[in-house]
């Protein structure tokens, strides 16, 4: 079974569900390419009008695995290279994320780079690059405030602490929060909703509405990434990657 499914489009809405639950659906080599490949086709194919991504019920994502954060470590690599981070925000039509699972790390941004979010009550959320002891990436730090608040975003990053859902809605986060067995439900009919309008103004609106955000992450990406030369070269840093869970 692949780790990434691209559902059948169904009256103009695509699902993209990673499906590897046993990794959690870490950025393995398998689950990033899959990703690339099934945004390639949504982006080449008119008849979809959006797009809904999804992990599991245990996980939508745990982020980059030890091996990935080893590359970054040691200089052969940056988080650009896993070719995913502007995934969701340069896709030609709106994006829902459905997270009924955990979200952490990279996993968590790639969510909330979303156009629109679902995410569950009972589903933790970390920015937990500082547990590991380095700074932000994948344009977190522009990606979290927009979509959380800024204070509530800065708390996450700073802390790299975990979040149930429910308590991210109490602080008045920006993004929708229900139940877990509410989320694939309303992140279907947000799609339905989306794919009833006419492709070109969705492709056109989604252009305007994202301008802003897709002209700064090239900037963003460049302090973060000089962030990270400074606090990968840590050797506290070095150590605590070592003794990250492999997958």
């Amino acid at each position: 079974m692949s780790v990434i499914e691209r559902a059948k489009i169904r009256d103009g809405v695509a699902v993209v569900t990673m499906n590897d639950a046993r990794r959690r659906n870490a950025f393995t080599p398998e689950l990033l390419a899959g990703l690339r490949a099934a945004f390639a086709g949504v982006a080449g194919d008119e008849d979809v009008r959006a797009v809904v991504l999804r992990g599991d019920a245990s996980w939508f994502s745990s982020g980059a695995t030890r091996e990935e954060l080893h590359a970054l470590a040691d200089g052969r690599a940056d988080f650009r290279d896993l070719g995913i981070a502007r995934l969701l925000v340069d896709c030609p039509v709106p994006t829902i994320a459905a997270i009924e699972g955990h979200a952490f790390g990279g996993g968590l941004v790639l969510g909330l780079s979303a156009d629109v979010v679902v995410l569950a009550d009972e589903a933790m959320c970390a920015a937990s690059f500082m547990r590991v002891g380095f700074t932000p990436g994948m344009g977190a730090t522009r990606i979290l405030p927009e979509r959380l608040g800024t204070a509530l975003a800065q708390e996450m990053l700073l802390t790299g602490r975990a979040y149930r859902g429910a308590e991210l809605r109490s602080r008045g986060a920006g993004i929708s929060i229900v139940a877990r067995a509410d989320v694939s439900a309303r992140a279907s009919t947000i799609a339905a909703e989306l794919a009833d309008k006419p492709r070109a103004s969705l492709v056109t609106l989604k252009r305007h509405l994202s301008r802003s955000l897709r002209g700064s992450l090239s900037g963003i990406y460049e302090h973060e990434l000089e962030m990270h030369r400074a606090t990968f070269a840590l050797p506290e840093v070095r150590a605590r990657i070592a003794e990250v869970p492999d997958v």
